[in-house]
């Protein structure tokens, strides 16, 4: 695995080591539930065409998985997998990490550098935290995908993509989209395909299998022989999993090399007991994590600021699209979405 700009970007030609390795070792995460099931019929249709995909859901549900897998299914499973994390890379650096540069194109510059884009020829490019791209890039990135040409900074001459695009976001981009952070034509051309995983908290029956997968990795890893009993599994089951498939994981590693392994769960789903039992707020914010906190947040501003505009111009939804940067289509639902209504009276403009 090669790595660079403090681990930003995971380059990988032969990290899944082909199709059965890929699908063995992930099985649970991909036919342990009937909402994964889907998922996979979802792979099996597209994984053998070139069709871009965006891939939704909570930190750590498995969409590096999902990703893997359909490169792993597809034509390109022998070429490379190359993985960018586009929230991990400075801001100052990520033009240069994608497209590459020439020598000489910044102070710095002292040899040509190819990006990542040339690095997936062949392969699969996997944008990860897409929403996190900064809106000069996301036009740049927009102009890619329709001409799949693009240019190093500092160059003239243009470089042919032959690479599949997989995209992944946590972040709600339709709010983002209203908010004028992530652009509404790049989301069509991401989300041809649209695939959502769910948290684990809505697939519980995969909890005991993902935990057994876990346990008899880490055993072999670690050279233990840690058995977990049946009131572990238990409440393994019950936990709601704010952290979804990476917390558990980790859960099960923590059980594995500590003695008091389980005693530190238990004190950890008692902590979530007592704090659910002493709050007078609605249960489920007690189980929500800070990510869901603020995203609730963020769509009530979005609601509130929405309603100031609309108040502000008359009704005139036209205008309040042009005012907010969002296509009239997405104004109307957002507006549906929210209920909001226009006052009573002659003043309102369609």
């Amino acid at each position: 695995m090669n790595r660079d700009r403090g681990g930003a970007v995971d380059r990988s030609l032969a990290e899944i080591g082909g199709r059965e390795r890929c699908f063995t070792d992930h099985a649970p995460l991909l036919d342990g539930s009937h909402q994964m099931q889907a998922i996979w019929r979802i792979i099996e249709s597209v994984a053998d065409t070139d069709v871009t995909v965006l891939i939704r859901g909570e930190s750590g549900v498995g969409k590096d998985v999902v990703a893997r897998a359909i490169h792993a299914n597809s034509a390109r499973s022998d070429g490379p997998f190359v993985k960018v994390n586009c929230g991990a890379i400075p801001f100052e650096l990520i033009e240069s990490e994608l497209f590459g540069h020439e020598k000489g194109a910044f102070t710095g510059a002292h040899r040509r550098k190819p990006g990542q884009l040339e690095y997936a020829n062949k392969g699969t490019l996997y944008l990860d935290e897409i929403a996190d791209l900064p809106l000069a890039l996301q036009a740049k990135l927009l102009h890619v995908l329709q001409d799949f040409r693009f240019s190093r900074v500092g160059g003239n001459g243009t470089i042919g993509l032959d690479a599949r695009v997989i995209a992944a976001t946590n972040r709600d981009l339709e709010a983002a989209i209203a908010l004028g952070e992530f652009r509404e034509d790049l989301y069509y051309r991401l989300n041809v395909v649209g695939i959502r995983v769910p948290p684990l908290r809505e697939r519980r029956e995969e909890i005991p299998l993902l935990a057994s997968r876990f346990l008899a990795r880490f055993k072999k890893q670690y050279g233990r022989q840690t058995q977990l009993t049946p009131e572990t599994l238990a409440r393994l089951t019950e936990y709601s999993w704010p952290g979804n498939v990476r917390e558990l994981e980790n859960i099960v590693r923590r059980m594995v090399v500590l003695a008091d392994g389980e005693q530190a769960f238990e004190v950890l789903v008692a902590r979530g007991q007592s704090g659910r039992a002493a709050t007078s707020r609605p249960a489920p914010i007690a189980t929500e994590s800070l990510r869901e906190i603020s995203r609730r947040g963020a769509r009530e501003a979005e609601r509130k600021a929405l309603a100031e505009v609309l108040e502000r111009v008359q009704w005139n939804r036209a205008k309040a699209a042009r005012i907010l940067n969002v296509s009239y289509k997405t104004l109307l639902k957002r507006v549906a979405e929210y209920e909001l209504t226009p006052p009573a009276g002659p003043n309102a403009v369609a």
